[in-house]
This record gives structure tokens, C-alpha cells and sequence, in this order.
């Protein structure tokens, strides 16, 4: 009786070979969607923080409330590891106040980290500058300073030592 049940002869291949095509046919799509979905993602324009015509023209005014506020937004990038963001968001504060210390603090730390030694040592120096004496971060201000100043100089001196053997 089992074996009456079941289906025998060119009809029951003929039904597995329409699963297995069934079954491909699904794989296929599946992969078609996938890849599709990929691409999509690597085209997937920037966010606008990272993106460089976020930078619109604007008439800035001194506010501070607006400056804290893109401070923070720029604190948020820069744990993230979005330096580049974040060192916008720096610049965005400054804009709306110039004597945000902690701006340009932040705005140094992430030129330092995307290897822009120039804008970097700017930032601190006008750190320096507007903190004075009294800043707690001063000397870990200089030591950085000095750092960078230091990795600037093996470039310019290995090329001589090198031609004098």
C-alpha cells in the first residue's frame, strides 16, 4: 500500500526536476537582491556632516547656545571615528563663538588624528592663546605641540644625512 502511494516513473522526476529548477531559480533571485541592495549601499551618498557642501553660507552672529550645540554634535563624531565630521562640527562652533576653548581643542585632536599636522598645531596654538596661564590642559597642550613639531623635523633632516654617508 506504501508503495502504491507513491509516485513512480517519468512524472516523479519530472517533479523533482521542477523543485531543483524551482529551488535555483530562488537562489538566484535571492543573490540578485543582495548584490543589488550592496551596490545601493556603496553609492548611498554621505551623510551631511561628512559631506563638504554642508558648509552653506551662512551669517553667523555670536551665540553660544548654538555653538555648544555643535560642539556636542561634534563630540558625538569624533567617538564615533568620524574625525573629518567632526573637525566640521569644531569649525561650525568657532563660528558661532570664537572663544569656545573646548572647540579648538577638539577641532586639534581631530586634525591630528587625520594626520593634518599644519591645521592641527593652529588649533592649539589659538588654544593656547585664549586660555593663558591658567589652563589645566596647557602643558598637555605644549607636549602635543612639541610632538607634532617632532614629526615634522625627521623628514626634513633624514634627507641630509642620507647624502653624507
Amino acid at each position: 500500500m506504501g508503495t502504491a502511494a507513491r509516485q513512480s516513473g517519468p512524472h516523479r522526476e519530472t517533479c523533482r526536476y521542477n523543485q531543483i529548477v524551482a529551488r535555483s531559480l530562488r537562489l538566484i533571485l535571492i543573490s540578485l537582491l543582495l548584490v543589488a541592495g550592496l551596490a545601493a549601499q556603496e553609492n548611498a551618498p554621505l551623510p551631511p556632516e561628512e559631506d563638504e557642501s554642508y558648509a552653506a553660507p551662512r551669517e553667523y552672529s555670536f551665540n553660544p547656545l548654538q555653538a555648544q550645540k555643535e560642539l556636542k554634535i561634534g563630540k558625538f563624531y569624533f567617538k564615533k571615528g568620524s574625525f573629518k565630521a567632526a573637525a566640521l562640527r569644531a569649525q561650525e562652533a568657532l563660528k558661532w563663538d570664537d572663544s569656545l576653548l573646548d572647540a579648538y581643542l577638539m577641532l586639534g585632536e581631530a586634525r591630528e588624528r587625520m594626520r593634518d599636522t599644519d591645521g592641527a598645531r593652529k588649533a592649539y596654538s589659538q588654544f593656547l592663546e585664549l586660555a593663558g596661564d591658567t589652563a589645566k590642559e596647557r602643558k598637555e597642550i605644549e607636549k602635543r605641540l612639541q610632538k607634532l613639531a617632532r614629526a615634522d623635523e625627521p623628514a626634513k633632516t633624514d634627507v641630509p644625512a642620507k647624502a653624507n654617508p
